[in-house]
C-alpha cells in the first residue's frame, strides 16, 4: 500500500526524524572539532601575549605603520616557552607559579568576582627578551557595542613596552581600529606611575595635541577620531586592570 505523504502525521514524523538526524550530525561535528577549537584558542592567546611584549613579525616596530604580524601559529607554542619564563596566578595575597595560567578565562573570573566570597584569579606572565624583563597582564573591558580585551607589557621600570587590543564588534573604521598598529604603537614607552609611584594610568584622550606621541610622561595617547566611547572603554580597561595588578607589579619591580 502506498504511503500517504500528504498527511499531517507523515509530515510531522518526517520533520521529527530530520531534526533528530541533523541534530546528531551537528553534535558529532561540534564534538569532533572541540579539541581543535580549544587548541586554536590556546595558540591565539600565546600569539597575543608574545605580540604585546614585542615578539612578533611587525616591520618597523612601534612606528605606527604597516600591519599586525603575529608569530606564526605553528611556532607559537615553541616561542611562548622560549620567551615566557614564568607564569603566575595572583589571588588575594597569594602569588603562585602555574604553567597553565594563560588558560584562565578572564571573562569567567569577572563573573565569579561579583560574588562577595570569591577572590578573582589574575594571570601574570614574566617574559624575557634581549636581556630585558617584561611583565605582561591580560585585560578585558567594554567598548561601544560589546567586549574589548587585550594584553599590556611593562618593563622593570613599569613603562609600557607594547600592547595588543581586540574586540567583539566595534564599528569598522572607527572603534574597530583599536587593533590597528597606528593606535597600538602609540602606547610604547608610556609611563603609568608618577614620580611617587602613584598610579596615573593611561588615558585615550581627544585633543591631546601630541600627534606623534612624543610625550611619554603625560599619561595620554591620542584618541581615534569618531570612536570616543570605544576609547573611553580602552582607558577604563587599562586603568582598572592596572589598579588590580599594581601591588604585585611594584613588588616584582622593587620600585
Amino acid at each position: 500500500m502506498a504511503k500517504n505523504t500528504d498527511s499531517n502525521v507523515y509530515t510531522i514524523v518526517f520533520a521529527v526524524i530530520m531534526v533528530v538526524v541533523v541534530g546528531a550530525i551537528l553534535a558529532f561535528v561540534a564534538s569532533s572539532l572541540n579539541g581543535k577549537i580549544k587548541e586554536n584558542e590556546r595558540l591565539e592567546t600565546q600569539q597575543n601575549i608574545l605580540y604585546a611584549m614585542g615578539e612578533n613579525q611587525d616591520e618597523e616596530p612601534y612606528t605606527g605603520t604597516g600591519s599586525v604580524n603575529f608569530i606564526p601559529a605553528e611556532k607559537a607554542e615553541t616561542e611562548f616557552k622560549k620567551y615566557i619564563k614564568k607564569q603566575y596566578v595572583l589571588q588575594g595575597d597569594e602569588m603562585k607559579e602555574d604553567p597553565e595560567a594563560f588558560t584562565i578565562d578572564i571573562k569567567k573570573e569577572e563573573e565569579l568576582a561579583k560574588k562577595t566570597d570569591y577572590q578573582r584569579r589574575l594571570p601574570l606572565f614574566i617574559g624575557e627578551r634581549d636581556n630585558q624583563e617584561f611583565y605582561i597582564i591580560p585585560m578585558r573591558g567594554k567598548g561601544l557595542w560589546d567586549a574589548i580585551w587585550g594584553y599590556l607589557a611593562l618593563n622593570n621600570d613599569l613603562e609600557v613596552q607594547g600592547v595588543y587590543f581586540d574586540h567583539a564588534s566595534e564599528t569598522p573604521g572607527l572603534g574597530a581600529n583599536i587593533k590597528e598598529r597606528y593606535f597600538m604603537d602609540d602606547f610604547h614607552g608610556e609611563k603609568i606611575l608618577d614620580e611617587n609611584n602613584n598610579l596615573e594610568g593611561i588615558t585615550v584622550a581627544k585633543g591631546n595635541m601630541d600627534p606623534l606621541n612624543e610625550r611619554k610622561d603625560d599619561f595620554k595617547v591620542d584618541a581615534i577620531s569618531g570612536a570616543t566611547i570605544t576609547g573611553d572603554g580602552v582607558t577604563a580597561m587599562i586603568n582598572n586592570t592596572l589598579d588590580m595588578y599594581l601591588p604585585y607589579l611594584l613588588k616584582l619591580s622593587k620600585k
